[in-house]
């Protein structure tokens, strides 16, 4: 019997794009903490770190609207 794949594309694209902002943004967060990247605001971070949340509140929403 052939297994349905219950995600799109366009479903796992936002969910790489999520954890691709999620890991990019902790990344740059430890470090600027270490003093390897100093010239990067903190505010810059926190945009990045927001939009990464709104991406992931994206794909579960989402996920929850497609109709079989």
């Amino acid at each position: 019997m052939k297994k349905i794949n219950r995600f799109t594309k366009s479903q796992n694209l936002a969910l790489r794009l999520f954890m691709i902002l999620l890991l990019t943004a902790i990344a740059i967060w430890v470090l600027r903490g270490l003093g390897i990247i100093t010239f990067l605001p903190g505010g810059i971070i926190w945009i990045l770190l927001l939009v990464a949340i709104a991406a992931g509140v994206f794909s579960r929403f989402q996920r929850r609207w497609v109709r079989f």
